[in-house]
């Protein structure tokens, strides 16, 4: 009988509704508010004071189920110590999306691949809001080689497992993949397939690593 599973969290709920999603730009601002308002250690109250605004109106309008007047977003602005347009940077940033088609990712030869190894490159986001690029590639081992090197990178890796077995290590440790298996780790310590146990072997990659200055 199976025990009681792990609880892990806070995570986020990837398909979760959020009440006035659709109106866009109210979200945008509320977000913007509130951000600039953390980011200066300014709490709801002492903005509240600031602004002449009610406590309940400032939680409305960071929660975007509001549409603020312009007199409102003039005030929040010289509370926050912006310009008024600074309240609209996230409803007018361009937000990215790459659709790669069957077969039309970009091969990549990363150092002391061998052959029968393919690395291809399914998309890459960068410069995002967050200061993030994320890369995830296909991997396919069709051949055993006599020494698989270890890579080492910056950033988060996450491994899906799609065909074949291996034991893929990350620092002292080997972790046996099966098909359905995650591993997901810190790509500082070395890494890389090393017991090719049931060729061919597929798994996706997705190294996400913070871009320089952030």
């Amino acid at each position: 009988m199976a025990g009681p599973k792990r609880k892990i969290g806070p995570v986020q709920d990837p398909h979760r509704v959020v009440p006035g999603r659709e109106r866009n730009l109210e979200t945008a601002i509320g977000r913007q508010v509130r951000s600039l308002r953390q980011n200066q250690r300014i709490t709801v109250k002492e903005l509240s004071e600031q602004t002449g605004l009610s406590i309940g109106m400032l939680s409305k309008i960071e929660n975007g189920v509001t549409s603020p007047s312009l007199t409102t977003l003039q005030s929040l602005a010289q509370a926050l110590n912006v310009p008024l347009t600074a309240l609209f940077r996230q409803f007018e940033e361009t937000r990215e999306a790459v659709h790669t088609k069957a077969g039309e990712g970009v091969e990549i030869v990363r150092a002391g691949t061998r052959a029968g190894h393919q690395y291809k490159l399914l998309g890459h986001l960068t410069g995002t809001a967050h200061g993030v690029s994320v890369e995830p590639y296909l991997i396919t081992l069709t051949s055993a080689s006599d020494v698989f090197p270890t890579f080492q990178h910056d950033g988060i890796e996450m491994i899906y497992m799609l065909e074949g077995v291996v034991g893929y290590r990350h620092g002292q440790r080997i972790y046996r993949l099966e098909p359905g298996d995650t591993l997901f780790f810190d790509s500082d310590a070395p890494h890389g397939p090393e017991e090719l146990e049931k060729l061919p072997i597929r798994f996706l990659s997705v190294i996400s690593y913070a871009e320089a200055g952030h």
